[in-house]
C-alpha cells in the first residue's frame, strides 16, 4: 500500500498473507462506508465510490463483498464515524512522505503517526510541507504478457488516458483523478483486468538511500505506517524501496 505502483511494489501486494489481504480488506471497507454516505450507493453516480470498487476488483475482493459491504454502509450498519485525515513528512535522509488516514479518533491517530516518524529517524511536518511534490493521477497497471503494446496503448487512448509507459512486465496508464472511474471501466469493458488500479499521489522526483541505517529505517518505518489499522495509504518518493 505504498509507494507509487511500480511493477516490485505490485508484485509485494499480490504475495501478502491471509492476515495481510484481510487488513486491506478492513482498510477499503472504510473508504466504501464513507463514500456511501457522502455520495450515495450507486457507483454510476458516485465517482468516489466507483474508484474504490475498482481498486478493491484490482486486489481481488470478491464481488460479493462488496455488495455485502455497499449494502451495509447504505442500511447505516456501521456507526462508526470515520474522518479522512493526511499527514505530510520526511523519513530518514529527506524522503518525502504522504499518509492517508480514515480514523474514528484523530487524538489517537496523529499520535501514532508522530511516533512511528520520530522512532525511525522521520519527522512529521506541516500539511503542504510535501505534497507539492506529488501529482494525484489515476494509475492503472495491466500485465504485459500476451498483450500487443501497440494495441494496449490504443485503447487506452481511445479510453482517455493522459500517458502510456511500458515496463518490462507491465504497462502503466495514467489519468486525472476526475477521469478514472471512466477510463477504468471503458478498459474493463474492453476485457482488461488490472494488477492494481487507484488514484494515487506520483512523486515527481524521486530519493535514494545508500546508507544502511536509513536502508533499514526507511522500511521499519513504512512497515509500521502500513500495519496501522487507520493508514489507508502511504505514498512516498524512496526510488530503491523493496
Amino acid at each position: 500500500m505504498s509507494g507509487h505502483s511500480k511493477w516490485h511494489n505490485i508484485q509485494a501486494k499480490k504475495s501478502k498473507t491471509d492476515t495481510q489481504r484481510a487488513k486491506i480488506f478492513t482498510k477499503l471497507t472504510r473508504e466504501i462506508i464513507v463514500a456511501v454516505r457522502e455520495g450515495g450507493a450507486n457507483p454510476a453516480s458516485n465517482s468516489k465510490l466507483s474508484a474504490i470498487i475498482t481498486k478493491a476488483k484490482a486486489a481481488n475482493v470478491p464481488n460479493e463483498n462488496l455488495k455485502r459491504v455497499i449494502e451495509k454502509a447504505a442500511g447505516g450498519g456501521d456507526s462508526a464515524n470515520y474522518e479522512s485525515i493526511t499527514y505530510e513528512g520526511y523519513g530518514p535522509s529527506g524522503v518525502a512522505v504522504i499518509v492517508e488516514a480514515m480514523t474514528d479518533n484523530r487524538n489517537r491517530t496523529a499520535s501514532e503517526v508522530r511516533h512511528a516518524f520520530d522512532k525511525f529517524g522521520g519527522n512529521l511536518g506541516a500539511t503542504g510541507c510535501v505534497s507539492w511534490s506529488f501529482d494525484r493521477k489515476g494509475v492503472i497497471v495491466i500485465d504485459a504478457e500476451d498483450r500487443d503494446e501497440d494495441q494496449v496503448m490504443s485503447d487506452a487512448i481511445e479510453s482517455g488516458a493522459d500517458e502510456f509507459e511500458a515496463a518490462e512486465d507491465t504497462f502503466e496508464i495514467t489519468c486525472s483523478p476526475d477521469d478514472f472511474p471512466a477510463v477504468s471501466s471503458a478498459l474493463e469493458g474492453l476485457g482488461y483486468t488490472f494488477l492494481s488500479a487507484q488514484v494515487e499521489m506520483v512523486p515527481q522526483t524521486y530519493v535514494t538511500l545508500s546508507d544502511e541505517d536509513d536502508l533499514k529505517n526507511m522500511q521499519k518505518l513504512l512497515d509500521q505506517l502500513e500495519d496501522n489499522d487507520d493508514v489507508q495509504e502511504v505514498w512516498h518518493n524512496w526510488e530503491n524501496a523493496e
